[in-house]
């Protein structure tokens, strides 16, 4: 059993989707909202903001293909095929339609299923990453891309080399992300066992390694549609708006944020703040 920090205990289960088997915690009633982590990352970022969501919706928060608890993949981590994971798991769970929430790695995933599925997305929530090349994040590279992008891209260099330091490794990304103040013991632990090993590293670098595809991937949804479901941007240190204006000139209906005083690592250095933004966006109001 795992209890969410706001008291909520979601029912973890193991649902098979696109081939592989996703670990996702499940919790409330009402519309679904679909929540996607990113790296070094496991459904547990979501555990301050749960409670806050579920007495309004069906919460569904997965494991990534190859992260967590999930399939161990050998391959499928573009993002289009991160989508179609997601796709595949809301028809397994008997969502017709969801809103989707993605952050950091779960952002070109969830931007890609309201590109190519819009009739099942309700609304849209980015958080804290780029979308591939498209224009907009200029200013954001103009030092060149952070400097793990290099690092986890090149195939089996960063497992050899973090051997025996995954801890390190993760804790680094964890404080950094939170602007020195760090995240809740537990979820720590549960971070670090989850990267403990090469192959979760593997996984985790193969997003990265394929960054190059799902940057195609989203040129060619853009060059081929608007993005019509209603969507919101949210920022903080460091991307701030990049995602913003990226998504601006190919938006419809679009709202930006910038949460202040926050790190990458919205969900657990400023729940309540983002808590705040989501819960009427959701609605609708």
């Amino acid at each position: 059993m795992v209890t969410t920090r706001g008291g909520i205990v979601p029912d973890i289960v193991r649902v098979r989707a696109n081939g592989i088997d996703v670990n996702v915690a499940v919790a409330g009633a009402g519309p679904a909202v679909l929540l996607l982590h990113g790296f070094p990352h496991t459904w547990r970022l979501w555990s301050e903001v749960i409670p806050q969501l579920a007495p309004r919706h069906r919460v569904i928060a997965p494991d990534l293909r190859g992260l967590g608890a999930s399939t161990r993949a050998a391959d499928g981590y573009d993002a289009g095929t991160l989508a179609a994971d997601a796709e595949a798991l809301l028809d397994a769970l008997g969502e017709q339609t969801a809103a989707v929430v993605g952050i950091d790695a779960g952002t070109p995933p969830a931007f890609l299923l309201a590109m190519r599925r819009p009739e099942r997305i309700r609304r849209l929530v980015v958080m804290e990453s780029l979308l591939g090349t498209l224009p907009g994040a200029e200013d954001f590279l103009a030092g060149g891309a952070p400097w793990w992008f290099g690092f986890h891209s090149v195939p089996g260099l960063a497992e050899t080399v973090l051997a025996g330091h995954e801890a390190e490794y993760v804790d680094w990304f964890l404080k950094t992300g939170t602007r020195g103040r760090g995240i809740p013991g537990e979820i720590r632990d549960e971070f670090v066992a989850a990267y403990a090993e090469s192959e979760a590293l593997r996984c985790a670098f193969s997003i990265y390694r394929e960054m190059p595809t799902s940057a195609r991937q989203i040129r060619e949804s853009v060059a081929a549609a608007r993005l019509s479901v209603p969507t919101m941007a949210i920022g903080a240190h460091p991307v701030g708006s990049a995602l913003e204006r990226q998504l601006r000139p190919i938006a419809d209906d679009l709202v930006a944020h910038l949460v202040e005083d926050c790190g990458h690592i919205i969900p657990l250095d400023r729940p309540q703040a983002l808590a705040s933004l989501l819960i009427p966006f959701l609605a609708g109001v």
